[in-house]
């Protein structure tokens, strides 16, 4: 299962980078893979550790601002794993050649 996770704090300023550092450190640390982009995190794993992962980070971001905003989306395909890998590489060759990553 892939979840896409997206939180941002409202009223605290221009710049929240070393805040998305602290809650990085969650999922770094569940042992979940994962992939960072510059609109949020894919994350792998069953139901239950992915909203375990989306609630501590909420909850560490929650420490740093008053209001949160906190986006997940869920893609559930079954039992299959490694889809973060698979399915770049699913595209890149049916594109013919390696994508920018």
């Amino acid at each position: 299962m892939l979840m896409e996770l997206n939180i941002v704090p409202l009223g605290h300023g221009e710049s929240f980078s070393a805040d998305l550092a602290d809650v990085l450190k969650i999922i770094d640390e569940s042992g979940l893979d994962y992939r960072l982009t510059a609109t949020g995190t894919a994350v792998e794993g069953s139901w239950d550790e992915l909203l375990d992962v989306a609630r501590r980070c909420h909850k560490e971001m929650r420490k740093k601002a008053r209001r949160v905003v906190t986006t997940i989306k869920i893609d559930d395909y079954g039992e299959r794993t490694d889809r973060l890998a698979a399915m770049v590489r699913s595209v890149e060759e049916k594109a013919g050649r390696p994508l920018r990553k």
